[in-house]
């Protein structure tokens, strides 16, 4: 009787399990079905063996039926249900079935800075022509630990994304791959130091270039959370795994306009995960992940240990293959990979690939890592230039770069070598002369005071030209050429804070024309729109707007979003809400990427990142600092899936591109800047400041709440927060943006800009 008690509590686990897959609806009578297998658990020394194994085969092939019809009519929130449950397997269940020996790092358990995040350095054996070859590996991933409360679920907290940065270091210093397997349904949204955002933005720069090959396998994707661990050179995913910018229940609230602490209807939630297109097979379509790992019907779980083995094949292939595309010789090697990820078979490769790297293949990897993800979502916009006018540009863009390389890198460097030695050589001389001359100087010093003879005084010009009236005029005070629509209200308003500065009213034409929308009394800054900054900013008669054609477009065809497309094209007169320009700052010439709020409220998708990432290439061929205003932006477009959550990482390799040839790269953020931009490619900026009265962080109050939750005080996400916690460096008052600018250009950035 024991055998058929344990064979009731499997088919127990298994009525379980599609019970949450279906959301514990009325589906195939699987309420009867436990209630039966309920009976029968309790009655089972009631009935004779055979009767008893009669009913357990009949029970058996019930369920069987009802899971290969749920595995053929599975919709994608029922994969997110697959993914969320407690059966799934974990990281922990692949470290003690996909490798030979593991010691985790950096805590154990509950004893652990961020037990969702757990790092382990793992060994695996490759068998090739039946001798075993020993391969260590850094194992990173977060773990949702079967249910345990102090996983977390799998959402990392800044700590344990840190966690994982400094073992990605500890494996390129000792020259190992990393294996990332993803398990978050997003990142723990929290702003104390190190900061959800800014930490998610460290651990993605710092991917951007690790000299060692990263494989990532994903289960649950969620997000900045997945972003954190995901920039990979080769990215598997589970069949019933899903990746996405944004879980189907918060796009359904976002979606349904849902106040906080309603419930959002069931039916949304489903059509939103469908809209989404956030399964294995869609994103393999939209070329976010490389490859799919099949699992068995309804999932892996912790004990199918066939899927392990599958698994482990996987991995080592994914690996064989980053490696391969390193090497010199690779021909017979590589066909032979082709050859059996083509096939159905799962047995060992016989391949021997050395899993370490010289410089050259190191450098040949950060090339093939870099054109993979700055190639990333060119098909999630529309407007792309054709075959011929690319080709121009392609043919331009090179003609620059051995311009300015000739000119800034080889000239200048030359310029400066020369000047070094000069300057040598006149401090030298500059030295002897004097000992020379000192006694000379000294008998002339001796007779002009005797004849009471003075110096004349040295006169001083200020800086700055005169203007009407003989008044010396600063270059760098506001341009003062536009002032607000919203000045032409004759009313008064009244400040927030008057009640505890005591500020008086405001009237509107003063606040938003002679005050910059700027409280004279306590500083508070009023919002103004992006026009003001791109008149008052930059020298006047200086924008040169490029790259407008880049047109913002509905890749996963979600439906109704077309037409608010173009309902924000038609406000706006602009084909996206990112805006690329050149301008100059009392004659510095800057390149200037700005987000901004009349278009989607600042939201990223793939025409956004795109003209990023062209802006920062040609920053880069120029030579030229560059500027990322943030006059708003929501995060990343969720109506774009994946293709917008993978701009992330794309647009932080054309920043690290940027950075390391000596850029000068600089982020202002203004009104509110929030999620995957600030926890990506603006947040990885080493000089980062705030317009005061902005707010910058991961997640809104809303979000924090529902979370963690805890209320969150009115000014947690303010600049001044932001300040104190390391995010910004500097806050900065609207009416000294152009001084401010200014002197961060004089002031920062390496020797090779241009005007150095």
């Amino acid at each position: 009787m024991n055998e058929q008690l344990k064979q009731l509590h499997k088919i127990d686990e298994r009525i379980n399990y599609l019970l949450q897959i279906k959301d514990y609806t009325a589906w195939g009578n699987l309420d009867g079905f436990k209630s039966t297998c309920d009976r029968l658990k309790m009655t089972v020394y009631d009935h004779s063996v055979e009767t008893l194994t009669g009913e357990i085969r009949k029970l058996d092939e019930s369920i069987t039926f009802l899971e290969e019809r749920a595995e053929e009519q599975l919709t994608p929130m029922e994969r997110v249900r697959i993914v969320r449950s407690a059966q799934r397997f974990s990281l922990k269940d692949i470290l003690e079935n996909v490798y030979e020996d593991y010691t985790e790092l950096g805590g154990e358990g509950d004893a652990n800075i961020d037990p969702a995040m757990i790092c382990a350095k793992a060994t695996i054996v490759r068998r090739i022509r039946n001798k075993p070859y020993t391969s260590t590996v850094m194992v990173i991933g977060q773990e949702t630990g079967h249910g345990e409360e102090f996983r977390n679920g799998g959402s990392c907290k800044p700590e344990g994304n840190s966690k994982a940065k400094r073992y990605m270091k500890v494996a390129e210093t000792e020259g190992i791959p990393i294996h990332f397997y993803i398990f978050t349904p997003g990142s723990y949204p929290v702003e104390e130091y190190p900061g959800a955002a800014q930490q998610i933005a460290r651990n993605i720069y710092a991917m951007t270039k690790l000299r060692v090959p990263m494989i990532s396998m994903i289960s649950e994707g969620g997000s900045g959370g997945a972003e954190a661990i995901g920039l990979s050179d080769y990215r598997l995913m589970v069949t019933h795994g899903y990746y996405s910018v944004i879980s189907p229940e918060g796009a359904a609230a976002i979606e349904g306009k849902i106040r906080e602490g309603a419930k959002v209807p069931k039916e949304l939630i489903e059509v939103c995960a469908d809209r989404l297109r956030l399964t294995a097979f869609d994103n393999l379509k939209n070329g976010t992940i490389d490859r799919i790992i099949h699992e068995p019907p309804l999932g892996a779980r912790r004990d199918d240990f066939n899927f392990f083995a599958t698994l482990r094949s996987e991995m080592i292939r994914a690996t064989d293959q980053v490696v391969l595309s390193t090497k010199s010789f690779r021909a017979f090697r590589t066909w032979e990979i082709g050859r059996k990820k083509g096939s159905a078979e799962e047995q060992e490769l016989q391949v021997e690939v050395p899993w370490d790297l010289n410089r050259d293949e190191i450098r040949r990897l950060l090339a093939q890592r870099s054109k993979k993800y700055l190639n990333m979502a060119l098909h999630g916009y529309t407007g792309a230039p054709g075959a011929g006018a690319n080709l121009i540009h392609q043919t331009w863009s090179g003609v620059e770069k051995i311009y300015y390389t000739l000119r800034y890198d080889i000239l200048k460097n030359h310029k400066r070598q020369v000047h070094k030695v000069i300057k040598d050589v006149s401090g030298e001389g500059s030295v002897m002369l004097r000992r020379i001359t000192a006694p000379l100087n000294a008998v002339a010093s001796f007779w002009s005071d005797k004849k009471g003879k003075k110096p004349a005084p040295r006169l001083i010009a200020p800086a700055g030209g005169s203007g009407e009236n003989g008044r010396i005029v600063d270059p760098l005070e506001l341009t003062d050429t536009y002032t607000s629509p919203l000045a032409n209200e004759d009313r008064t308003v009244s400040c927030p804070n008057a009640a505890k500065y005591g500020c008086k009213d405001l009237w509107i034409p003063d606040l938003y024309g002679e005050f910059a929308g700027v409280c004279e009394t306590c500083g508070h800054h009023f919002p103004l729109e992006h026009q003001w900054y791109l008149k008052n900013i930059f020298d006047p008669g200086s924008i040169r707007f490029f790259n407008g054609e880049i047109t913002s477009g509905n890749p996963l065809g979600y439906t109704g979003f077309t037409e608010r497309l173009e309902v924000s094209k038609k406000k706006t007169g602009r084909n996206s809400g990112n805006m690329t320009f050149h301008a100059r700052i009392n004659g510095i010439q800057i390149i200037v990427s700005m987000l901004y709020s009349d278009f989607r409220n600042g939201t990223v998708g793939s025409a956004e990142g795109e003209k990023f990432v062209q802006a920062c290439m040609l920053a880069k061929r120029k030579k030229r600092p560059f500027l990322a205003y943030v006059h708003t932006t929501g995060g990343i477009r969720i109506q774009e899936g994946t293709l917008g959550v993978i701009q992330m990482p794309k647009c932080t390799m054309a920043v690290r591109e940027y950075i390391d040839a000596g850029g000068l790269y600089i982020v202002v953020y203004d009104n509110n800047s929030y999620a995957g931009p600030v926890a990506s490619f603006l947040g990885c900026s080493p000089y980062q400041f705030a317009i005061r009265s902005s707010r910058v962080g991961f997640a809104g109050p809303r979000v924090i709440r529902e979370t963690t939750g805890v209320d969150i005080p009115p000014d947690y996400h303010s600049a001044r927060n932001a300040l104190k916690r390391g995010h910004i460096q500097g806050i900065w008052d609207r009416r000294e943006f152009r001084r401010n600018l200014h002197k961060s250009l004089l002031t920062m950035g390496s020797p090779s800009l241009y005007y150095r």
